[in-house]
């Protein structure tokens, strides 16, 4: 056999190796979206999906460009989870436009204010009632978590090495996205604040979360809602 075949068996060896290694990462990532999905998004399309984004990993991971092969994989599997959701567009047409109505509600009470915006001002301005709003929230709340992972850091504002692109340009416009996330994170409700730092880089469920602010599992994701539609609203330059 010659070398460069030598090479190829070698290398096809450590892909499997790093495959079944992290098999578990796949389905430890599958459970936690699944956990914030409809009942209509089924585990076995997530891990399928994530074993896909597994395999490229193998493929084009470089150690030279500093990140963990563990953390790179966990983008993206992550991101082919999330791609998979896309493809399925899940989220009903309802859901994108009580998003956007929000949102804008929210920044426009906030550049009106100067401060972040109450629930019932926010309600106010959206002409409905209390009840209503809070509906909304937990009509969007899925939406806004698969939008929160596709940030890729960590509610301190870490950025992670996602290998993504060698292209300068893109590394230096998602550092300035991610610096901006971090800092309007930091301005958000304390409340708020918190239920995104448990939820994202705790990895604690709504439920957990409830039992530790002494709120309903219901409330939390209205809170967690709201507070995406607050960040969206912030890093509105960002989105277009």
């Amino acid at each position: 056999m010659s070398g460069a075949n030598k090479a190829l068996v070698y290398a096809r060896q450590q892909n499997s190796q790093l495959i079944e290694r992290h098999a578990g990462l796949v389905r430890r990532i599958a459970y936690h979206l699944l956990a914030r999905l409809p009942d209509s998004v089924l585990l076995d399309d997530l891990i399928q999906s994530g074993m896909v984004g597994l395999l490229e990993a193998t493929r084009n991971f470089d150690a030279s460009k500093g990140a963990s092969f563990e953390t790179f994989a966990g983008i993206r599997i992550r991101g082919a989870m999330l791609d998979e959701m896309r493809r399925g567009d899940w989220v009903p047409r309802s859901v994108h436009k009580h998003s956007r109505q929000v949102a804008e509600a929210i920044a426009i009470v906030q550049a009106r204010e100067g401060r972040n915006a109450t629930d019932r001002e926010v309600a106010e301005q959206l002409d409905v009632s209390m009840d209503a709003y809070y509906a909304m929230l937990h009509d969007t709340s899925n939406g806004k978590i698969l939008d929160m992972d596709e940030f890729e850091t960590g509610i301190d504002g870490h950025i992670e090495a996602s290998q993504h692109s060698d292209n300068p340009f893109d590394g230096m416009a998602k550092q300035r996205f991610q610096s901006a996330l971090s800092q309007h994170i930091k301005t958000l409700p304390e409340r708020e604040a918190l239920v995104l730092s448990l939820y994202y880089d705790e990895e604690l469920n709504l439920k957990d979360i409830g039992q530790i602010i002494e709120v309903s599992e219901s409330r939390v994701s209205q809170i967690h809602s709201q507070a995406m539609h607050r960040l969206r609203a912030k890093l509105k330059e960002w989105n277009g």
